[in-house]
């Protein structure tokens, strides 16, 4: 059994929740083009990129737009979304988080960020978490989605380990995925019934503890 060296982390719905905000934005622009954007619909958006996002956005709304019309609403979305999480504080840490990387850092264990999120930078300054981190790959720096595993084998090569020595913690079934094709354990936050691939799943990392880990 290969010994966990290194954990891998989602930032959205594993960190911190900017669901919320996402949802917002997309509720927002939806409705400056005549539709409604519902919270189902949202968690549908989970993982998934910005592009395809809005593509789908616009095809529950019915609506056809150029590239060029899409570019510009996919920047308008972000624009809105920005203007939100800039104004995150530590207090929008989700329970359990912060302390369980500093559990991982104590017990000598390497932690990077693995997320489509292009803002994850921003968010970590905002929530006081950017010192937490060995290593950050996020959407600036992948090229790939999930479930492409682009994202956690650019992690697991930033911290120097193999990913049979890597455990990644996601809230998105495509993120489950990403972490079993490269390779590496899986830690499902959230419900069992979407989550059932992974080889743990908690309803957050305050259910979470290093010695677990040692069980995967």
């Amino acid at each position: 059994m290969t010994p966990i060296k290194a954990c891998l982390f989602d930032l959205d719905g594993v960190i911190v929740d900017t669901a919320v905000y996402h949802y917002k934005a997309w509720k927002r622009l939806a409705n400056s083009l005549g539709f409604d954007f519902t919270e189902h619909q949202n968690e549908q958006l989970k993982g998934v990129s910005r592009v395809r996002s809005l593509e789908l956005v616009l095809g529950w709304g019915g609506v056809t737009k150029t590239a060029e019309e899409q570019h510009e609403l996919a920047t308008l979305k972000n624009t809105w979304y920005v203007e939100m999480i800039s104004k995150m504080t530590p207090d929008e840490i989700l329970p359990g988080a912060k302390q369980f990387l500093e559990d991982c850092r104590a017990a000598g264990l390497k932690i990077a960020l693995g997320s489509a999120s292009k803002n994850s930078g921003m968010i970590l300054d905002k929530t006081g978490l950017a010192d937490h981190f060995d290593a950050v790959i996020d959407g600036n720096k992948v090229s790939k989605a999930k479930p492409d595993p682009e994202v956690f084998l650019k992690g697991a090569e930033a911290l120097g380990v193999q990913p049979n020595e890597c455990v990644v913690f996601e809230d998105a079934v495509a993120g489950i995925e990403a972490a079993i094709a490269g390779g590496m354990k899986a830690v499902g936050i959230g419900l069992p019934e979407l989550l059932g691939d992974a080889d743990l799943v908690v309803s957050g990392l305050d259910k979470m503890t290093v010695e677990a880990l040692g069980e995967l």
